[in-house]
């Protein structure tokens, strides 16, 4: 948990002003029954009333002060307490950010959002608890002590006692529950996964009306949840009244020596009420600092959660730099390379090497599972290479800067992603300082304008999450503009006209074929008509490369090809 150390340094000054703040207030409070004591003994007994108002005052100008200091208290330790939640929050989410999808993988995406959520939550609010009741708890049970011993030294025995046999309930508690509020955010996990899955494919869901089979999905996670949770729970519910019990005893005991002492003379009945108060502000204290443990053992579980995250290095080595984008990028030459998900897995790719120009078109086809998608997402470098190397103008890809890499090269992916907004502002989404004109002409390319120009409001209609007020087609046509109007070096459309009609599609080949001449293009398709213009195409099965070249010269050299053409095409046409 080393990653907390900086955000203790950044906020240690104000959290040093509120300790002075709980200080003070402790200290008022562990006043008010000596000076009550006073009261009755030297006022009431004497029947002293300007004792009585004078020794009342006084205890109501303590009360202010403690009062002020508690207002003082409260309100730097929710503002500390918000601004270290939001710095671990944003610093969590911008680690999350840097990772690759290797890495994302190995987290799994409701994890990570339990941990962004919850377990900062929980890490947030045991901050905010030590600048509240964890400092004072302490403070106030050893000055009751020490107040009472002040009193009456031989009847303070019963309250140190006492104290030893809690602080065993207490380490017993933390030692018990722990494994428990483990398991409590594992299951967190499970249920935020399963309606995270459950919310993405609902049409999917009512399509095939399975609403039985996802109700039994979130009945299973739900009811580890709650079986841990009340595990956890019942060993928790057994600390306070055991704390509450022992001090209770310690109050009967105060009170039963207590009035044997008032009987023998050697004690006032004001020190028995004192004794008593000091009794109550000590069970007070110990039933805080039995929470504040509880809220540690959660904390520390959810810290070293997000201590997995921030300690999860980059599966991406990112070397330290000074490439600078250039205009043009004429070649990308793939090396033999090898690729697999898993470092002890099966290879996805294997022996995949080809080049392929500025101003190219390469079509990459293959049965599913091929490896199409693998081999471009090693271009960017969302995963590295096993073996072999890929290379931009002769320039491995690992030597470049992420960020200059990625600046040029525009990918449309599979999965159609659209975000909350206007059709503009996604459009604007690959290049935000695009003018209008520029929009409009990218998205005459990609064939959207015709539809786009349809709505009342044009570009500026408001799509819903997803996307969802707009058909598949649609959605990947207005992806295909946002890729553009970035402008890049190297284009990379992974399926991206696979929801649209053959008529449409043959009009954004052309488009972009014109639009591609400066460019590096690679194109994935399902359907062979897709790369069938093509001025290479790469024939992928099983993650090897079986086959490169024209449509023309794959119709007499690769088998594979062959039927993937009749099987779409038929043997009465070439």
């Amino acid at each position: 948990m080393d990653y907390l150390n900086k955000y203790i340094k950044r906020y240690k000054n104000k959290y040093m002003v509120a300790f002075i703040f709980i200080t003070i207030e402790t200290l008022c409070d562990l006043m008010q029954p000596t000076i009550m004591s006073k009261v009755i003994d030297k006022g009431v007994a004497t029947r002293d009333i300007s004792l009585v108002l004078s020794l009342g005052g006084l205890m109501l100008f303590i009360t202010a002060i403690g009062a002020s200091c508690a207002i003082a208290r409260n309100i730097i330790s929710s503002n500390v307490s918000q601004r270290f939640g939001s710095d671990l929050r944003g610093d969590l989410f911008k680690k999350i950010q840097s990772f690759s999808f290797q890495n994302v993988d190995k987290f799994k995406t409701a994890s990570l959002m339990t941990r962004l959520t919850s377990d900062v939550n929980q890490v947030q609010t045991f901050a905010h608890g030590t600048m509240r009741i964890f400092v004072k708890a302490p403070i106030l049970c050893v000055g009751s002590i020490i107040m009472a011993i002040l009193i009456n030294p031989s009847m303070a025995f019963i309250l140190i006692g006492i104290v030893p046999i809690i602080t065993v309930f207490i380490f017993i508690n933390m030692k018990v529950s722990y494994p428990f509020f483990k398991n409590i955010q594992r299951a967190l996990d499970k249920v935020n996964g399963v309606m995270g899955e459950y919310l993405s494919g609902v049409r999917v869901v009512k399509a095939f009306n399975r609403f039985n089979y996802e109700k039994k999905r979130f009945k299973d996670v739900n009811g580890e949840l709650t079986d841990a949770s009340i595990k956890g729970m019942r060993v928790m519910s057994i600390l306070n009244p055991s704390i509450t019990l022992t001090v209770n005893l310690g109050i009967v005991l105060v009170i039963w020596f207590g009035g044997i002492n008032v009987n023998n003379g050697t004690m006032k009945v004001g020190q028995i009420i004192a004794f008593i108060n000091y009794m109550t502000q000590i069970l007070f204290s110990l039933i805080m600092i039995s929470h504040v443990f509880n809220m540690f053992i959660r904390a520390r579980t959810s810290s070293e959660r997000i201590g997995e995250v921030f300690s999860e290095e980059d599966s991406l080595i990112v070397k330290e730099d000074t490439l600078t984008p250039k205009d043009t990028y004429e070649k990308i030459e793939f090396n033999n390379v090898y690729f697999s998900y898993d470092k002890n897995g099966g290879d996805i790719l294997k022996s995949i090497t080809f080049t392929c120009d500025i101003g190219e078109t390469i079509g990459i086809i293959g049965a599913t599972g091929s490896g199409k998608s693998s081999l471009v997402n090693l271009i960017p470098r969302f995963y590295d290479v096993k073996s072999g190397c890929i290379k931009v103008n002769g320039v491995d890809v690992k030597d470049f800067d992420l960020k200059v890499l990625r600046e040029i090269i525009s990918i449309v992916p599979q999965k159609t992603i659209l975000f909350t907004g206007s059709i503009l502002d996604n459009i604007r989404w690959g290049n935000e300082n695009a003018s209008l004109e520029e929009v409009q002409m990218v998205a005459k390319i990609s064939k959207a304008d015709d539809f786009i120009t349809s709505f009342e409001k044009s570009y500026d209609t408001i799509l819903g999450q997803g996307g969802v007020n707009l058909s598949g087609g649609q959605k990947q046509r207005i992806s295909i503009a946002r890729a553009l109007i970035k402008h890049p070096n190297i284009l990379i459309l992974d399926d991206s006209t696979s929801a649209v009609d053959l008529t449409t599609e043959r009009e954004i080949r052309k488009g972009l074929k014109e639009y591609s001449q400066n460019i590096i293009c690679l194109l994935i398709a399902q359907r062979i008509t897709s790369v069938m213009s093509a001025d290479k195409i790469i024939v992928l099965d099983n993650g090897g490369m079986v086959g490169i070249g024209t449509h023309e010269e794959l119709m007499k050299s690769s088998e594979v090809y062959k039927g993937i053409y009749y099987s779409q095409i038929g043997r009465g046409r070439r």
